[in-house]
């Protein structure tokens, strides 16, 4: 279980996130700022690996050897 803090407009709130193993599930409840939970929802393995897929940040795209060869080109 981990809980992530909200940011800005959502400061003070939090969401916790839940790893049920036997279950094969994951569980997100919405906490507001007294500490209740306000609302949960929860995902099996294949769509919590699509979410995970979505909120990853694309991977730096490196220069092929090509691309700095061009660069060096046109310097």
């Amino acid at each position: 279980m981990e809980f992530f803090v909200g940011a800005d407009q959502d400061a003070g709130r939090a969401i916790r996130v839940s790893r049920y193993l036997p279950e094969r599930r994951v569980r997100f409840s919405v906490w507001d700022e007294s500490g209740t939970a306000r609302a949960a929802v929860s995902l099996d393995d294949e769509e919590a690996a699509r979410l995970a897929a979505f909120v990853t940040p694309p991977p730096n795209r490196r220069s092929s050897l090509l691309d700095d060869l061009r660069a060096l080109v046109r310097r």
